[in-house]
């Protein structure tokens, strides 16, 4: 498993019945979701599996959902096939999915990580009054694009997300990012869209929930992963428990840098990202970021069976 990292989907990549074939066939996925359950005090699996996408949506819910679908991956990739993660050479997540990333090299329980997702989840929701932020995403727009419509924007209006090249994500008030939009149309970036989005995240109106997250995060007990995480604030890789649990508060107002994190793994010889948990879009992201990378997403025991065969293979 030399030159791979194991990288962990964000928001957006959820959908109602994720994970579920997996519990199905696998015990040790099963005891993921088990565990999310008991930590949430609820029967969560339940609105992951049968619940209505708007239930889903809601941050709060999203992101304890996610990592747990990823963490089902990890833990059926070891018991059954096993593959280990420590094997690795990193492991990066984007946005919520640094926690995913956190838990399956060991470095937070996946009780905690729950625990902390869905504080993290109701912070974001609460900073801001609903209506009263929003996103949007800037396709073709360099970097310099991105920075100049802000700029033009007249009001508070930042680069959220840069995760591949020509897909920046901005985030701020509502009527900023709409005149960031409206600007981009006009000088020549082929398309910006506002995003379906419940809150302005990653973004300096998001401070309250980093304040919040800074007291959530401060009793949360982190250890040093088994191989360094990739941070997204920093666009480096890290492993000191006390550096993560300050780069995750940073990380609620800080641009999400992926982009640049997928540039330099591969800078450094990662030729392998392996996605896990629902959906693929990371591995469509990181295509267009470095030509020549293999990527390939696990979210079900088909991609399990096909992916460890490949690897006996090797």
């Amino acid at each position: 498993m030399d030159h791979t990292a194991f990288i962990f989907p964000g928001q957006g990549a959820q959908f109602v019945g994720m994970g579920k074939e997996l519990a199905d066939n696998f015990a040790s996925a099963k005891a993921v979701f088990d565990e999310v359950d008991e930590a949430l005090g609820e029967s969560f699996s339940k609105l992951i599996w049968e619940g209505s996408e708007d239930d889903l949506k809601l941050t709060a819910n999203t992101q304890p959902a996610l990592m747990a679908v990823s963490l089902a991956v990890v833990r059926a990739l070891e018991a059954e096939f096993g593959v280990k993660i420590s094997d690795g050479t990193y492991v990066a997540g984007h946005s919520l999915g640094e926690y995913s990333a956190l838990a399956a090299a060991g470095a937070i329980s996946v009780g905690d990580a729950a625990k902390v997702l869905r504080f993290r989840g109701e912070s974001m929701q609460k900073a801001v009054p609903a209506g009263e932020g929003a996103m949007a995403a800037l396709l073709g727009a360099t970097s310099e694009q991105a920075e100049a419509a802000c700029e033009a924007s007249g009001g508070v209006c930042e680069v959220a997300n840069d995760n591949a090249p020509g897909q920046i994500v901005l985030s701020g008030a509502k009527a900023a990012v709409e005149k960031a939009a409206e600007w981009s149309k006009e000088n020549g970036i082929k398309k910006a869209v506002l995003l379906p989005v419940s809150a302005p995240f990653h973004c300096s109106l998001m401070q309250p929930a980093a304040d919040a997250m800074a007291e959530a995060l401060a009793s949360t007990d982190l250890k040093s992963p088994c191989i360094p995480v990739y941070a997204n604030v920093t666009a480096a890789p890290v492993s000191d428990p006390e550096t993560i649990r300050k780069l995750l508060v940073e990380q609620v107002t800080a641009r999400v840098r992926w982009r640049e994190s997928v540039e330099k793994m591969a800078g450094e010889g990662i030729v392998n990202l392996i996605e896990c948990g629902a959906g693929k879009v990371l591995t469509v992201m990181n295509r267009r970021t470095v030509k020549g990378l293999n990527g390939v997403s696990l979210g079900t025991p088909a991609d399990l069976e096909n992916f460890a065969e490949t690897q006996n293979q090797a």
